[in-house]
């Protein structure tokens, strides 16, 4: 359970806004800090969501992986090594 303490003028808007959302107070309150953690989340870059960038991923990896015919391929082979 959760105990806020509102000014007037800030339980006047409170109420507005239920009146225009159709919605309860909880149900409200759960969209605005869902609403504000994606926002929080979208400052993130992808890898930082991810849990960051794998420690050993390029380890061993041939220096021209830059160019894509050379990823392709050494995904390719990979492929083919595991699956075997």
């Amino acid at each position: 359970m959760l105990t806020v303490r509102l000014d007037e003028e800030t339980q006047r808007q409170l109420a507005d806004i239920l009146a225009h959302e159709r919605t309860d107070k909880s149900e409200l309150i759960r969209r605005l800090i869902a609403e504000r953690w994606l926002t929080l989340q979208a400052d993130r870059t992808l890898v930082d969501r991810r849990g960051g960038h794998p420690q050993h991923l390029l380890q061993d990896a041939p220096s021209d992986l830059s160019e894509r015919a050379n990823r392709k391929k050494a995904i390719s082979e990979y492929l083919k090594q595991r699956h075997s």
